[in-house]
């Protein structure tokens, strides 16, 4: 191991020692992932994180999977301590015999908080007038605005995402005033919250993975509306919403799964129910609307950036 500490770097940035931090940045195709982090680990990293290498959108994962990008900026990060001098040149040489053909950059980040410094990559965003998601640790641009607090973690949803917004955007200019909402897919929770914040009764949020019905627990009582969201995975959904009828249902998830679970939302919701479905690009909008034609009144499809597109309009009357 190149890297020799008698003491977590960590603990003594946080008791005054000078700590810098070398980052080693590797660009390589998702095939060769998992063998990029470990060789970064077993030189000492002290983590390792992935990032896009081409801008490519990510969709909520299915069961089981692990989304990545087709190309990935594997980074390992490295405690330079006092005293102590990484070999930054044998440290890229020994990579370069490894993985000779991937393109590989470092530099220094001078006092600064490593596992926090991603924050940087987060801003307020509006979503409309009076309307915003706010990282938790920043200031509300607009105090007196609807402002979801959101802590970005693994699940899906951080209103970045053409889809997402879409919903966002959708919720924004429906009457939600003492209604009951189904978020199906709920990812971060963002919007069962938003739905709550802008004035809905009751929320209930079902997704297929644990991890999200916990960042959706999490988000729901960063803003103070956890005692009116229940969340959990489908079978406990099931069990807890019952024979009840929602008046609102929005579900951000693919257009396979969406087609599939058309019926399902009919049973859901009462008649004359307002809809959303987003995660539908544009040339599945026909299948998509072709099957829930059969419970819904389509009428509207909106399109954000080049193909994203969200279905809304009411269930059938009785």
């Amino acid at each position: 191991m190149l890297l020799s500490v008698t003491m977590c770097a960590l603990e003594k940035q946080s008791l005054g020692y000078s700590v810098k931090w070398l980052q080693i940045h590797i660009t390589v195709d998702q095939a060769q992932v998992d063998f990029t982090e470990t060789l970064l680990s077993s030189l000492g990293a002290v983590s390792v994180t992935l990032d896009d290498a081409e801008n490519q959108d990510l969709l909520e994962p299915l069961p089981g999977e692990t989304p990545l990008w087709n190309k990935v900026i594997v980074t390992g990060i490295y405690a330079q301590e006092e005293n102590e001098e990484i070999d930054v040149a044998a440290l890229e040489t020994f990579i370069r015999t490894q993985m000779p053909d991937a393109p590989l950059r470092s530099e220094f980040l001078e006092d600064q908080v490593w596992e926090r410094s991603w924050m940087d990559y987060y801003e307020p965003i509006q979503i409309s007038e009076k309307f915003w998601i706010v990282p938790e640790w920043l200031e509300p641009p607009e105090a007196d605005a609807v402002n979801i607090k959101l802590d970005p973690g693994l699940a899906f949803g951080t209103g970045n995402h053409a889809s997402t917004f879409l919903c966002l955007q959708w919720l924004g200019k429906t009457d939600l005033k003492d209604k009951v909402v189904i978020d199906y897919g709920c990812g971060s929770g963002i919007l069962g919250v938003a739905a709550l914040l802008l004035g809905a009764k009751k929320v209930y949020a079902t997704d297929i993975d644990p991890q999200a019905v916990l960042a959706t627990q999490q988000n729901a009582e960063l803003n103070g509306v956890l005692d009116k969201i229940f969340v959990g995975l489908p079978d406990e959904f099931n069990e807890t919403f019952g024979s009840q009828k929602a008046d609102v249902l929005v579900a951000n998830i693919l257009a396979g799964p969406l087609m599939a679970l058309a019926p399902e939302f009919a049973t859901l919701t009462k008649y004359e129910a307002e809809f959303a479905l987003a995660g539908v690009i544009e040339e599945q909008v026909a299948d998509v609307s072709s099957i829930y034609s059969e419970f819904f009144d389509i009428l509207e499809v909106e399109k954000r950036e080049e193909n994203w597109c969200r279905i809304s309009g009411k269930r059938h009357k009785a």
